[in-house]
């Protein structure tokens, strides 16, 4: 077993962003998001991505804003900690260790130094039992405190986000879970349940799904599953409780959220229509539709300017005070499955998969934001379910990115398969893809693998049907690519069997087809068939040609759990192993390739090279599952680790998708301790006034002056700027409400300001230096008046007694002085 303790699997793109509710921050500047194991912070004003808050080793579950401190938050994660951050400079300031996996978070201004936590009640490994429970945060000096006294408060609730909430002013909390409403009461210590029948009437969903309490009266409000919302009041008693309904939504209400105020009343649900209900008023409402998808989560920033609606389809909304959508924060988006496999586009480094139904989404792994979306089918698409449409099951770029392939598929029941093969050029004025050719129906039936040649001298297509056919689709017209039509050139078989998967080879002059248990080796230039090889008994499913030094080898997975190395040279079988290969892929910058490889339920990852037999790093039950989809991404920054176990993650980074559409990567401690560092960096906001103390103190300002400096005095590098001081850089470094007392740091930053002794002594010697140089040079300078008597002769001959040069230099002083106030005195 290869040692693999520097390498570790994280989510580094691509989180789920709508997975709990968002939080803006108390100035509406910032919001912040759980992303996988990490809080994503965004500008709300310019929808970019500022940075995250990294420390939690598993799923962040819950976000909320420090009551008592508005720069504050607390998140919560499956590892079992709740940590407080500084999120302006995203900072780790303590992490409360809880010792159970935690799936939601609550707190309350009126409840100071107590969070509100949602845990497994027994056994948490086989419960799925929760119980609410408060814990008192200790105060200690340390970063890590341990914080295992629970305070139970309610028993059977949901883990659900949006199954709880505070009434006003932290006197109770409300919960809800299946058909049944409970409130508990702090001061009385005593909790009321309320309850409904499964249907009141015919064909209605009485069960709970939300709920949000007015923070100004005695009032809740309750989503239920058949699109109704009910207010519930006098609910401090058993019997007198009332409650009235209303019902807009068809679906069921997934969130609701009252304003800061309490005048208004949100709820969304499947419809995609922001609700906007008077709470005075509860038969007026006003809508903000065509939101994108189903509405998941409603968030509200504390001062009622703006809100936030999380989406289906991992996208986060920005809206102003209900009135216009002002940002979208778009994450990846996750349908039902990923037809298109992963694949990298060429030009931009986007990941490129299916987006929203008949759709590319064009997705930017270093930034975790989707750049833009292509509509591949171009046919509006009907929100209806069980009706038979078009989908994106295919897609390829060539090696430059000038051509992007895509294939539709649409199966009626008891009809034909239709079929649809597009060929799109891309556009450099508009910076996107423009449809050239559309084939109809190019095969018979479905179509099994698509590939660009990479070659440079030709532009072609090779496609792998169902049909027992291969197809080779050439560029008509190379001149302009607008104008120029695809066309079928060649179609290839190979005794009926039916091609299942195909490969090109690094330089495009071989190409590969697996048919069944047969492997064809091909060459484009002419079409013929250069040689098939054997292997042991099952269908070929994967196939892939080995890069730069190992170009010699091909590589193939079957279905009789074998992975076979051909040596082409020799047109041999150079070695096999027996091993369940679900997903095979070569790093194009390397010579590694990466085989997932199912067993006992869980997936393992082994990357070797074809040319050696010890593999460089595996690892076991890497997930659940079968991994289907994975890709080898790019990196902008090469690492430059020179470990054996970490060196195949140098160029290329790689990634793969779950079962469960988890995008995950793996990450070395090289990069995890350089993205730890570049997380501590003071970030400074441009939009700051220059005052000044800012002048003064500010980076940019200090670094400007020190390169100057460094120009035109050569002094500025002896002595030292009070910017570039040590105390002052850790005063700005570091938040101040983590700083030492003030008195502690008096001393230490007034002797920074200091100049020593030794600096000031050099630095008036060098001043008289200078002076004693002009003077020695305007020496020779003669003035117009004494150049005539200069002509005449010495002053001896004149009778004028010789001066000293100390006489000299004191005239010359004399000179310089100013005597305008003399005149002023012979004026009176």
């Amino acid at each position: 077993m290869v040692e693999h303790a520097e390498i570790r699997m994280v989510h580094r793109g691509g989180s789920k962003i709508n997975f709990r509710e968002p939080v803006i921050t108390n100035d509406s500047r910032f919001l912040l998001c759980a992303a996988g194991e990490s809080v994503n912070v965004y500008s709300t004003s310019t929808e970019e991505y500022v940075h995250d808050l990294q420390g939690h080793t598993d799923l962040v579950t819950g976000v909320v804003l420090n009551p008592s401190n508005h720069l504050q938050v607390y998140s919560c994660s499956a590892d079992g900690t709740v940590r407080l951050w500084d999120f302006t400079d995203a900072i780790l300031i303590k992490t409360f260790i809880i010792g159970y996996p935690i799936y939601s978070i609550y707190v309350s201004e009126k409840h100071g130094g107590v969070v509100f936590l949602v845990v497994p009640m027994a056994d948490y490994k086989s419960s799925e039992l929760f119980q609410l429970v408060a814990v008192h945060l200790p105060h200690s000096g340390d970063q890590e405190v341990e914080a295992r006294e629970l305070s139970a408060v309610l028993c059977d609730v949901s883990p659900h986000a949006g199954a709880a909430s505070f009434g006003r002013e932290g006197e109770y909390i409300a919960s809800v879970k299946g058909l049944q409403l409970e409130v508990f009461f702090f001061k009385k210590q005593k909790s009321y349940r309320f309850s409904l029948k499964s249907g009141m009437k015919k064909g209605a969903k009485n069960a709970f799904t939300c709920v949000s309490c007015h923070p100004k009266e005695d009032c809740i409000a309750t989503g239920h599953e058949d699109g109704k919302i009910r207010m519930w009041r006098n609910f401090n008693q058993k019997k007198e409780y009332t409650y009235s309904t209303l019902h807009w939504h068809h679906g069921a209400v997934n969130t609701l959220c009252f304003t800061p105020e309490g005048t208004n009343l949100l709820s969304g649900g499947i419809e995609s229509v922001l609700v906007h209900w008077h709470y005075t008023q509860e038969n007026q409402k006003d809508f903000l539709p065509r939101l994108g998808a189903a509405i998941t989560h409603i968030a509200v920033s504390p001062d009622g300017s703006l809100f936030s609606t999380s989406h289906s389809d991992n996208k986060i909304t920005i809206i102003q005070s209900c009135v216009k959508v002002s940002a979208v924060i778009q994450g990846l988006v996750k349908g039902d499955g990923v037809w298109t496999n992963l694949i990298i586009d060429p030009r931009s480094k986007a990941l490129v998969l299916n987006g929203k139904p008949g759709h590319l989404q064009f997705y930017s792994l270093h930034r975790d934001k989707q750049l833009y979306n292509l509509e591949i089918v171009q046919q509006e698409y009907i929100h209806e379910e069980g009706l038979d449409q078009f989908e994106v099951v295919n897609a390829a770029f060539d090696a430059r990115g000038n051509w992007l392939a895509t294939v539709e598929e649409r199966r009626k029941k008891g009809a034909e398969l239709e079929i649809t093969l597009k060929l799109w050029a891309y556009d450099e004025l508009t910076q996107s893809f423009v449809l050239n050719t559309t084939v109809t129906a190019p095969h018979e039936d479905q179509i099994t693998a698509m590939f660009f040649s990479p070659s440079p001298e030709t532009t072609m297509l090779v496609t792998t049907s169902l049909d027992g056919h291969f197809k080779a689709w050439l560029l008509a017209d190379h001149s302009d690519a607008n104008e120029g039509f695809w066309a079928c050139d060649f179609v290839g078989g190979y005794h009926l069997l039916k091609p299942g998967c195909c490969s090109f080879s690094a330089d495009g002059s071989l190409l590969s087809v697996g048919f069944q248990e047969v492997v064809t080796v091909w060459s484009p230039a002419s079409w013929e068939l250069l040689t098939t090889l054997s292997q042991p008994p099952g269908a070929i499913r994967d196939l892939c040609f080995g890069r730069l030094s190992c170009s010699k080898y091909l590589l193939g997975a079957s279905t009789k759990n074998q992975l076979c190395c051909w040596n082409l040279l020799t047109c041999s079988l150079e070695w096999s192993t027996p091993m369940d290969v679900s997903l095979l892929q070569a790093d194009p910058l390397s010579e590694n390739m990466a085989a997932f490889c199912s067993q006992s339920g869980s997936s393992d990852l082994f990357v070797f090279k074809p040319s050696e037999p010890r593999p460089l790093y595996s690892q076991k039950a890497l997930c659940t599952g079968k991994v289907q989809h994975a890709v080898f991404a790019p990196r902008d920054q090469m690492l430059e680790s020179c470990e054996e176990r970490t060196q195949w993650l140098n160029r290329s980074q790689l990634y793969f998708f779950t079962q469960h559409m988890d995008l995950l990567t793996f990450s070395t401690k090289t990069e995890e301790d350089r993205l730890l560092a570049s997380s501590k960096q003071l970030m400074v906001d441009d939009s700051v006034a220059v005052t000044p103390f800012y002048l003064l103190l500010g980076k940019h300002r200090g670094q400007q002056l020190e390169k100057q400096e460094a120009l035109t005095n050569p002094m500025a590098e002896r002595t030292q700027l009070p910017q570039g001081s040590i105390a002052i850089k850790e005063l700005l470094h570091t938040p101040a409400h983590v700083l030492p007392s003030a008195s502690f740091l008096c001393a230490m930053f007034v002797r920074s300001l200091l100049i020593s002794s030794s600096s000031a002594r050099e630095e008036k010697e060098h001043e008289e230096g200078e002076r004693e140089k002009e003077e020695e040079d305007s020496e020779g300078e003669a003035d117009p008046r004494l150049g005539e008597s200069a002509a005449w002769g010495p002053p001896e001959e004149f009778g004028a007694p010789a001066l000293t040069k100390a006489q000299e230099r004191e005239l010359r002083k004399v000179k310089t002085f100013d005597h305008s106030w003399l005149s002023s005195l012979l004026d009176c």
